[in-house]
């Protein structure tokens, strides 16, 4: 009861929270929220609204986050000895303000000095001049990072010499892209948001938009006023997912919305084995779409073999979902004739995060489901840069339009760009660290992000990070990865937000719909420059023969060319004004069940469920999100559960069998570190617990990815259980 009042309440909560913190800018903050794109997750506005239902657009994520854009600067003597900063969590330090001026910090300084614009680049210009360019990296975070930063990122690490440039993507939905283009040819979602409202079915695999992307529970309580029937398929059964309180719905503000209809509590890793289990059965009662299966796709057959080579018995065991479970969604499935799967990092976070898209797409396929209204695959997205980020090219597998790299597209964009483009695969982002690690990379360019943050096995992070010589940190905002020792020298830039970024400037949204966000009237921090603006002129520094040919005039600039190195991105050109905006592929890719492969057809994927064996006396770990946005937490306390981010998730019958009950100290131990939290019980998988991320990336071991795509297997470490004395402090 505590909960849903909280849930209920939380809202209206953070909406006065937020006109209190904004009090000092309350103008500027009101034209953000009504005339910019909103820089939470990738659903994507025109102020606050959008183009799929009436009414306002808006969320906690937004609200929480807008402070960022409107808060003064730092003064910078606090910084002068950061012996007592690095006792502050990123929450905290983000608090302090934005950051005013360059700050420099050389190696035995015990804090960070201002230094003038021209003397950092002098210093990073120096720098870069005197490495070989396999040494050099960037990362870029996909907070409020726009499509334009993305593009002159990636052409200046190519214009460098190197293809060493990565974001976030790499540890949500690169799986997604990955496989989406194995199997149908698209990287992308293939629905639009409206197929939503009005589809016979919704499922959600792996994934708790409650929490992540609350806007769509807006949709989703219009698609169940339409009859829609949505089902859950995850390792824990979110409260937020059995019934949401919408706030700008007036009845479901007041009396909630049930939201799912069925739920399927799997084991972490066992969504293979759970979707081959259906698909035996869609096989064997003959409910799969022969006419669809026929003309648009290929081995089908060769799946059948395989699908019979899998028993039951195995796939019950793997999936930890009896056979009739599996019947019994199969049997929902059939019954109806639209459907959407809807998938997030549940899915993706896995060593075989690729397979585990796949087999989904294997699932929509058998009855025919993408490239049809109210069908589709949707691979939703938590961040509003994430989805343009690789069309671009900001990863360093492809070049922009998603072109791979290799010498003959290396040459080809040598002839466009003018310039010599490195042809060999650069470093996915956990790469990075390793070769930090090993003494193999000197300088690193961070545009946002907390890396230890958000990489596995934080200790080793933190080890890699302060051995590179040179680093280089260009933000709004403080975090902890900028107060590590530098081995030689750490540079602190500070960036303009999005919304201060002259000419405007675009993000592309889950759907993708590439829309248009305008420079906002607004106070500036006069020391703050555009990241773009910054690589640029560092590019030029470094290699002043050839400035030429790295030079935009403005972000107008950039778009132009962008449509031309990307062809699905035409039309970005013509984006100019507010509420500019279209959807690449139109409202539905596959129409006509034709696909962009070889043969014109989808491919269904050949999978064999993972064999994931859990030692005696270990128990799988699995994540869930609270009050956050990525790995920036805005609360100690989830709303949804009532959890503290010491919490630990059991199932009731595992805390009996190891002698707890609820509020108990525990120590969780892994290869890679150990941490005491809280037991609590709550609706998982027997031999599963959940603790909260990114806690939990200290147990989480390293080296460990998926081979098609280097996300890291954040899903598949094994812990022990200690239980502590009652009097026991936690982590």
């Amino acid at each position: 009861m505590k909960s849903r009042l909280l849930h209920r309440l939380n809202p209206f909560l953070d909406i006065a929270k937020t006109g209190w913190e904004n009090r000092d800018q309350l103008g500027y903050a009101w034209r953000i929220l009504n005339k910019g794109v909103c820089d939470g997750c990738a659903l994507g506005t025109n102020g606050m609204r959008d183009w799929t239902m009436d009414g306002i657009h808006l969320c906690w994520i937004r609200l929480n986050l807008l402070r960022l854009n409107t808060m003064p600067a730092f003064d910078t003597t606090i910084l002068r000895d950061i012996s007592a900063l690095r006792q502050q969590s990123e929450k905290e330090l983000r608090k302090l303000g934005r950051i005013p001026v360059p700050l420099l910090r050389l190696a035995g300084q015990p804090g960070f000095t201002p230094v003038k614009w021209e003397k950092a680049y002098e210093l990073m210009a120096d720098n870069i001049r005197q490495i070989d360019p396999e040494r050099l990296a960037f990362y870029l975070v996909s907070r409020g990072t726009v499509n334009e930063t993305y593009y002159v990122a990636q052409k200046v690490a190519r214009f460098l010499g190197t293809n060493h440039i990565d974001n976030s993507a790499r540890v949500c939905h690169a799986p997604s892209t990955t496989a989406l283009k194995q199997t149908i040819g698209y990287a992308a979602t293939t629905c639009s948001y409206k197929d939503m409202i009005g589809s016979d079915l919704i499922v959600f695999f792996g994934s708790n938009p409650a929490n992540n992307q609350p806007v769509v529970m807006k949709y989703l309580h219009y698609a169940k006023k339409k009859g829609t029937k949505i089902i859950c398929v995850n390792t824990f059964k979110e409260p937020g997912m059995q019934k949401y309180f919408v706030p700008s719905a007036i009845d479901s503000a007041l009396f909630g919305t049930e939201i799912a209809d069925d739920y399927f509590v799997i084991k972490p890793g066992g969504d293979i084995a759970f979707i081959n289990g259906v698909l035996k059965h869609l096989i064997e009662n003959d409910w799969v779409s022969h006419r669809f299966i026929e003309e648009n796709t290929g081995s089908w057959d060769a799946l059948v073999r395989l699908l019979k080579n899998q028993t039951f018995e195995e796939l019950e065991m793997l999936s930890g979902v009896s056979t009739y479970e599996m019947l019994r969604f199969a049997r929902k499935y059939a019954a109806v004739s639209s459907s959407i799967f809807v998938w997030s990092m549940g899915i993706t976070m896995h060593k075989h995060g690729v397979e585990n898209v796949k087999s989904i797409v294997n699932l929509a396929l058998s009855r025919g489901m993408v490239g049809k209204p109210k069908s589709g695959l949707m691979a939703i997205r938590g961040h509003s840069g994430v989805q343009g980020g690789a069309e671009v090219g900001a990863v360093p597998n492809q070049f922009p339009g998603g072109f791979s790299v290799n010498p003959e597209e290396a040459r080809r964009f040598a002839t466009f760009w003018g310039f010599k483009v490195p042809e060999k695969r650069g470093y996915f982002a956990a790469e990075m660290l390793d070769a930090a690690h090993d003494g193999k990379l000197d300088f690193l360019y961070c545009i946002g992000s907390n890396l230890f943050g958000i990489l596995p096995d934080s200790h080793y992070v933190k080890q890699a990070i302060g051995k590179i010589p040179f680093r280089v940190h260009h933000d709004i905002v403080l975090n902890p990865q900028m107060l590590l020792d530098p081995a030689e020298t750490v540079l602190i830039l500070p960036a303009t937000t999005r919304y201060e970024m002259a000419g405007g400037n675009t993000e592309t949204t889950t759907e993708r719909r590439i829309i248009f966000n305008p420079e906002i009237p607004g106070p500036r921090i006069s020391g703050a420059r555009d990241e773009w603006q910054v690589l640029m002129n560092l590019a030029k520094l470094v290699n002043p023969d050839h400035a030429n040919r790295i030079h935009f005039d403005d972000t107008a600039a950039i778009r132009e060319e962008i449509a031309q190195a990307v062809p699905f991105y035409r039309g970005i050109e013509q984006l100019t004004m507010p509420g500019d905006q279209f959807q690449w592929g139109g409202e539905r890719l596959g129409s006509g069940g034709l696909f962009p492969t070889g043969n014109r057809k989808a491919s269904f994927a050949l999978i064999v469920p993972p064999q994931k064996e859990v030692p005696p006396g270990y128990f799988r770990l699995s994540t869930r999100r609270g009050k956050q946005f990525n790995s920036m937490t805005f609360s100690d306390t989830d709303p949804l559960v009532n959890g503290k981010r010491e919490t630990i998730i059991f199932s009731p019958q595992d805390l009996r069998e190891t002698g707890l009950t609820s509020g108990d100290p525990v120590r969780l131990h892994s290869a890679t570190g150990e941490f005491v939290g809280i037991a609590v019980a709550g609706e998982v998988v027997r031999g599963t617990i959940i603790m909260y991320w990114p806690e939990a990336n200290v147990l989480i071991p390293r080296g460990v990815s998926d081979p098609l795509c280097g996300i890291p297997a954040y899903r598949d470490a094994v812990v022990q259980i200690e239980k502590l004395p009652k009097s026991q402090p936690v982590s």
